[in-house]
């Protein structure tokens, strides 16, 4: 399973970036908005995680994106900080499946990527 996980936090990418490998995820690690729109046509990931607030495009407008240009629907998971409430439900208006908020456990990250992972297999 491919996972493109867009964060802005050099030391947090790192770090999901990681954990998600070891437990034996495809991960596509971008740095920006931009580069994580390009590279969602590019490799067509299974999933996406990202953060809210990131230079370049929004996660908002990843999230819409996704929702709207890929034909395959795919989890979306948003990371926010708690101060952005109003922003978390404009991200599941959009068409976001999950939003964790910053800071997190990365092994309440890594739940719930594989119960959106099951949920999407057993509706695809």
């Amino acid at each position: 399973m491919k996972i493109l996980v867009a964060e802005d936090e050099a030391m947090l990418l790192k770090t999901i970036e990681l954990k998600l490998r070891k437990e034996g995820y495809e991960v596509i690690a971008t740095n920006d908005g931009r580069e994580a729109l390009k590279k969602i046509v590019e490799v067509q990931p299974d999933m996406v995680i990202t953060d809210i607030m990131m230079p370049y495009s929004s996660g908002l407008e990843i999230v819409s994106f996704v929702r709207q240009q890929i034909e395959k629907k795919i989890p979306v998971i948003v990371l926010s900080s708690m101060e952005q409430e109003k922003v978390v439900m404009e991200a599941f208006d959009l068409g976001a499946d999950d939003y964790v908020t910053k800071p997190f456990s990365l092994n309440e990250l890594l739940i719930r990527v594989k119960k959106l992972a099951a949920q999407f297999q057993r509706n695809a």
